[in-house]
C-alpha cells in the first residue's frame, strides 16, 4: 500500500446566505478561483499532472448541476484534460473527497488528485428546488426520513436532556473564539482571496459595477451576548430550545487540498502537510442524525489504531449546538481541544464544503501548535455521522 499526503490547503473565507458578500458569487466561480489560488502556490506545477478533481457538494443542482466538478475542472485549471466527479455526502461531503482521493493514491490508481468541496446556499435552498419525498414511505410512519435538520436538532435536545441555556453558552463561546481567532489573524495564510463583481444602482438609479475582494470571515457577530441570545424564539418547534442563534449558519464557501503520492512528492520537491490516517462512517437514525459522530469516530480511532487521548485537537461541525453538546458528552471529548477557533454556529457552514473547510483548519492550527493527530467529524443528515484523523507532518 503507498502513502498519500496532502501538499496543499487553501479555503476560501466563509460568507454569509444568502445575503453575504458571496451572494453574486456563483459557486462554480467560487470553487475555480480556489483551486486556481491553490495551483499558483506550487512553483511551475504542469496542471496535466492532476488525474482528477473530485468535488463534495450537498445540493448539486442548478448553478452546482451538471457534474460542478468537471466545471470547475475546466474553469479553474483552464485545460482539458483533468476529469472531475462530483461527491455528495451532505455535510461530509468534502471530507468524502478527501477520503476517496487517499484512498485512490493508496491503491495505485492516481498519484495526484485535487479534493474538496463547495457550496452556494445563496443560490440553492436547503432541501435544492424541488424536494420530492417518497410518499409511500412516508405514510407508513418514516416520516424522519425527511425530516429538516432543525426537528432532528430538537429530538436530540430532548433525548439527551441538552437545555436551552446550555446551548445558548455553547453558541456564545463559539462566537467568542472565532473572534479571537480573527483578531489574531489565525485563518490569514489559508484563505484564498476571492474577488466578486457587484452591480449596484447609484443615487440617480445609474448601473454601476465595483471589485471587492474577501479574505475574512463574515459570520462571527462582535455584537452577539447572551442576553440576545436568550431573547430568540425556537425556530423549529414552539415549545423547542433550538434558535436561529445556537445554531449553524447558512453559508457560501469552497475548499480545496492536492493530494500525491511519495513519487509525485519527490517530483514536485515539496513538503507535505499531513496524511489521513483514517476514515469513517456511520449510520444512524435519521430523527437522531445530530449523534453521528457518536458512531463514527470510534470506528474511525480503531481503523487508526488509536485512542481517544491520542487525539490532541477536533474540529466538530457545530450543525447545532444541541446536537454538538450531546456528542461531547457522549464521547466525553476534552472541551479545551475542541473547535478551538470557533465553530460552524459562528464561521458558517458551507454544506459540501465544511469537511475540506475543517480540514484546512485542523492542519493550520496544528502546524501552529506542533501537534500530531486530529481529527475532523461530523452529523450527516438522514442518520450519518463521518470522522477522519489526520496526522500532520
Amino acid at each position: 500500500m503507498k502513502e498519500a499526503y496532502v501538499i496543499k490547503a487553501y479555503r476560501t473565507a466563509v460568507g454569509k446566505a444568502p445575503r453575504g458578500f458571496f451572494k453574486f458569487k456563483r459557486p462554480d466561480e467560487l470553487a475555480a478561483e480556489t483551486i486556481e489560488y491553490l495551483i499558483s502556490q506550487i512553483h511551475d506545477f504542469d496542471k496535466t499532472l492532476i488525474d482528477d478533481l473530485i468535488v463534495g457538494n450537498a445540493m448539486p443542482e442548478a448553478e452546482q448541476g451538471f457534474n460542478v466538478a468537471r466545471l470547475i475542472s475546466l474553469m479553474g485549471l483552464k485545460v482539458d484534460d483533468v476529469p472531475g466527479v462530483t461527491v455528495n455526502r451532505f455535510c461530509a461531503s468534502g471530507l468524502e473527497t478527501i477520503a476517496i482521493a487517499a484512498a485512490k493514491i493508496k491503491s495505485g490508481m492516481s498519484d495526484c488528485i485535487i479534493a474538496g468541496g463547495v457550496e452556494s446556499m445563496s443560490y440553492i435552498p436547503m432541501t435544492g428546488f424541488k424536494p420530492v419525498p417518497n410518499y409511500n414511505t412516508v405514510s407508513k410512519g418514516k416520516e424522519d426520513y425527511y425530516w429538516g435538520m432543525g426537528l432532528t436538532a430538537e429530538e436530540v435536545a430532548n433525548q439527551f436532556k441538552v437545555g436551552r441555556e446550555e446551548q445558548d453558552i455553547f453558541a456564545y463561546e463559539s462566537h467568542k473564539k472565532a473572534i479571537k481567532a480573527l483578531e489574531n489573524n489565525k485563518f490569514d495564510s489559508q484563505i484564498a482571496p476571492i474577488t466578486v463583481n457587484e452591480v449596484y444602482l447609484d443615487e440617480n438609479l445609474n448601473k454601476n459595477e465595483r471589485q471587492n475582494t474577501f479574505k475574512k470571515d463574515q459570520g462571527p457577530r462582535e455584537d452577539t451576548s447572551l442576553e440576545a441570545l436568550g431573547k430568540l424564539r425556537p425556530v423549529f418547534s414552539a415549545t423547542g430550545s433550538v434558535t436561529a442563534g445556537n445554531s449553524s449558519q447558512m453559508s457560501d464557501g469552497a475548499a480545496f487540498v492536492m493530494i500525491v503520492s511519495e513519487e509525485m512528492l519527490k517530483k514536485l520537491n515539496v513538503d507535505p502537510i499531513a496524511k489521513l490516517v483514517s476514515y469513517s462512517v456511520a449510520g444512524l437514525p435519521p430523527k437522531i442524525m445530530g449523534m453521528g459522530p457518536v458512531k463514527a469516530v470510534p470506528k474511525s480511532l480503531k481503523q487508526a489504531g488509536l485512542k481517544m487521548n491520542d487525539i490532541q485537537l477536533i474540529e466538530l461541525n457545530e450543525a447545532f449546538a444541541s446536537q454538538s453538546i450531546a456528542v461531547i458528552n457522549e464521547l466525553k471529548l476534552d472541551k479545551d481541544i475542541v473547535n478551538v477557533n470557533g465553530g460552524a454556529i459562528a464561521l458558517g457552514h458551507p454544506l459540501g464544503c465544511s469537511g475540506a473547510k475543517l480540514s484546512v483548519q485542523l492542519f493550520n492550527e496544528m502546524k501552529q501548535r506542533k501537534l500530531k493527530y486530529g481529527m475532523v467529524t461530523m452529523c450527516v443528515g438522514t442518520g450519518q455521522g463521518a470522522a477522519g484523523i489526520f496526522e500532520i507532518l
